[in-house]
């Protein structure tokens, strides 16, 4: 039975959600940030449909993000300093700094995606991002 004057149901989103990005080095550069729902895009981002990509300057390495699903998400994030697009490694080694949601520890290698998993609910919610340097 179709009902005149009755709205279709909403859309589910989850609350604001807050990142920012602390312990940079210098306010040189930009911060690459990648979003993403999906553990096989975490944590390069290059191949993920559906992540969500944003380039902060540095020197305000914070952004706000509105209407996301609800759900299970994971944060990349790097300090771009040198403005090329990509993490500059000395025999592997990341040269630039790096973070990831949750701040897991580093060991060899990033983190997998069930070490820096959050959830979005329906509440505001705020992830600080630790930026790291290796060299």
């Amino acid at each position: 039975m179709l009902l005149l004057g009755a709205a279709a149901p909403a859309a589910e989103t989850g609350g604001p959600l807050e990142i920012e990005m602390t312990g940079l080095r210098s306010a040189k550069g930009v911060v690459r940030l990648c979003l993403v729902r999906d553990p096989a895009d975490f944590p390069d981002c290059r191949d993920g449909k559906g992540a969500l990509k944003r380039t902060l300057p540095a020197s305000n390495p914070r952004i706000r993000f509105e209407g996301l699903a609800p759900g299970d998400y994971a944060i990349t994030a790097i300090h771009d300093a040198n403005g090329n697009a990509k993490l500059d490694t000395m025999l592997g080694i990341p040269r630039e700094g790096f973070g990831f949601s949750r701040n897991p520890a580093i060991r060899f290698g990033p983190p997998r995606y069930k070490d820096a998993r959050f959830t979005l609910g329906a509440d505001a919610q705020m992830q600080q991002v630790r930026i790291r340097y290796l060299l």
